[in-house]
């Protein structure tokens, strides 16, 4: 079997100088080029699981205190946000974190910083080409643009770093069901054509479950199901959320 891309062994994250538990020995891996799926509901660790993995934890007073995170065979379990994403790593965070006062290229353009000046305008085609109604826009303040135009902007703007593995936090959150759709189905094509592996946070089960190769389900900090996503239904995962286990 290809050894994993992502490997998350028995990782435990506290808040709070190390009081309060939000993770607790969760395991997942990701193969190169596949999609996987977190599913859970609010404050069930989504976030906390990502950004663990991002090692934007400790910007928002986190704390890994066991267990080892491991990407393309490298230790990254205490690596600084800059260092993991240098090694080809894209966190596109929760709630569509656009410069408002930046025009939507702009914004892109952030995200080109490691490219060389001749590779950027080809660069920023690739991602009108994927998001269409990002072109239309370009030149429009990021602030001005729909919910789902800012989520595309942070999206597009996380491939330009060129990435390898992409991982999402709720990219459906606050957007129309059609809207997401598009999206995702943009994220799906993505993975096809380019082999990027992509985690993604998610509450929309019905659009995400049936593009992804494996699921985790997580609920309490903890993981209490994990496996192909074949194996899975809909309603089965929604019970996590509406179950008395679920957590709120």
């Amino acid at each position: 079997m290809t050894q994993p891309q992502l490997e998350v062994h028995q990782v435990s994250t506290r808040y709070g100088g190390g009081i309060v538990e939000a993770l607790n020995t969760v395991s997942l891996f990701i193969q190169p080029g596949s999609m996987v799926a977190l599913f859970g509901a609010n404050g069930a660790g989504k976030s906390t699981c990502l950004k663990s993995i991002s090692g934007l934890i400790r910007s928002t007073g986190g704390l890994i205190t066991e267990g080892e995170i491991r990407y393309e065979g490298r230790t990254v379990t205490r690596m600084a946000p800059e260092s993991v994403s240098r090694l080809g790593v894209a966190h596109v965070l929760e709630g569509r974190h656009c410069f408002p006062h930046l025009t939507v290229e702009e914004n892109l353009r952030t995200g080109a910083i490691g490219l060389r000046r001749k590779q950027v305008g080809a660069a920023l085609e690739e991602i009108y080409e994927r998001f269409p109604r990002l072109k239309r826009k370009r030149h429009l303040q990021a602030g001005n643009t729909s919910g789902g135009e800012q989520q595309m902007t942070a999206i597009g703007r996380a491939l330009l770093t060129r990435p390898r593995l992409l991982i999402l936090d709720e990219p459906s959150m606050g957007l129309a069901p059609n809207l997401y759709a598009e999206i995702f189905e943009s994220i799906r094509q993505l993975n096809r054509d380019s082999g990027i592996s992509v985690l993604i946070a998610e509450q929309n089960v019905a659009v995400t479950l049936p593009a992804v190769d494996s699921v985790y389900l997580l609920d309490g900090g903890r993981v209490t199901k994990a496996g192909p996503a074949s194996e899975f239904s809909v309603s089965a995962i929604a019970d996590v959320y509406l179950g008395n286990s679920a957590v709120g």
